[in-house]
């Protein structure tokens, strides 16, 4: 008898410390009550070993899954919240939705959760299920992006000064690089404003500092449109098809420098940058009933501002058609994108 109460009361103990060892974040209703849904954001995952997995193989995998689904958990609020915004806006036809910050919620929503913290997993011996349970706090998530804004914003602001000052001392390629340098952080304080108006629906209007980045947002649109408009290029193209004058190249490089916001001087002092080209034509040979031909160029820009000559290049093109003429004139007008591309990063 002493022995079959010894075994009972063994028993029992045993079964009260696993019951104490076992985490009450394996509990639902425990979750809820330790994690609310108010404060945290939370992923919680369980499962067997799979075959040749070990327990700790499974545990691991389990608490990526766990805090896969917490950061889905967070994406959707954000998805759901961006979608409100624009179903709102749109209600409310303002023209306040841009292309940069629609673009970027996508975007956004897909990147890592920062501040993801996790309870280290539970293998229950008795059951031989793993648990894994993640959270992150709604405060700590709201903070961080507090703070990318203030910060996003400082740099945006202080290369839009830049940008503003080059632009003024007449150094407009520089000008813009520094707008397109500042593009990709607005787009970060868009993207942060959602994500701190998701996780937190009582942000202040300080916190999100919506004013501070329209007028950014206002001012830039500005300058870049200004900028796009003021690049004035002087062109002067001598270029020959097998000994005949021709025209398709310069015009077609017209057109294309047209479509990214230049304009043409009719006179070399009017403009900011003289672009040079020379082009001539040679035969090559024959492929099967084609003929082929090539177009030598050379390219001269000069800045004016600087008074120098900033590129230089000399490169050919070739054209495939029927005839020597045809090909000719293939291959002078296939050199415009080439030279459109060489010469953009010092003239935009």
């Amino acid at each position: 008898m002493r022995t079959i109460l010894l075994n009972l009361f063994l028993s029992t103990v045993s079964l009260a410390l696993l019951g104490q060892g076992k985490p009450r974040w394996t509990q639902e209703s425990e979750r809820e009550l330790d994690y609310p849904s108010r404060f945290f954001f939370t992923g919680y995952a369980q499962g067997n070993a799979r075959a040749g997995e070990t327990v700790e193989d499974a545990k691991n995998r389990l608490m990526r899954d766990a805090q896969g689904l917490l950061s889905e958990s967070v994406r959707v609020t954000v998805r759901s919240h961006a979608s409100s915004q624009t179903v709102s806006a749109m209600t409310n036809r303002t023209e306040r939705i841009d292309a940069v910050f629609s673009s970027n919620v996508q975007t956004f929503a897909d990147v890592e959760i920062v501040g993801i913290r996790s309870e280290p997993p539970y293998h229950d011996p008795a059951t031989g299920v793993v648990h894994a349970f993640a959270y992150v706090s709604r405060n700590e998530l709201a903070g961080f992006h507090k703070s990318n804004i203030a910060m996003n914003l400082a740099q945006a602001e202080g290369l839009l000064q830049t940008a503003l000052n080059l632009e003024a001392a007449g150094e407009k390629p520089q000008a813009r690089r520094q707008c397109e340098q500042a593009m990709p952080l607005l787009a970060k304080i868009r993207a942060s404003q959602n994500m701190l108006a998701a996780v937190d629906p009582h942000a202040a209007p300080d916190d999100l500092q919506t004013a501070r980045t329209e007028a950014l947002h206002g001012r830039m649109a500005l300058l870049q449109a200004h900028l796009a408009q003021s690049v004035i290029v002087f062109l002067e193209s001598v270029e020959s098809n097998f000994s005949r004058a021709e025209t398709v190249l310069g015009n077609r490089l017209k057109a294309l420098l047209s479509e990214r916001g230049c304009s043409f001087a009719d006179e070399p002092a009017q403009a900011d940058f003289r672009l040079k080209i020379e082009a001539s034509t040679r035969y090559y040979g024959a492929e099967y009933d084609f003929t082929v031909c090539y177009a030598d160029v050379t390219v001269s820009l000069f800045d004016v501002r600087k008074d120098r000559i900033v590129f230089q290049d000399e490169f050919s093109q070739k054209g495939v058609l029927r005839t020597r003429e045809t090909a000719g004139r293939q291959a002078l007008e296939d050199a415009a994108p080439t030279i459109a591309e060489k010469i953009s990063e010092w003239i935009y």
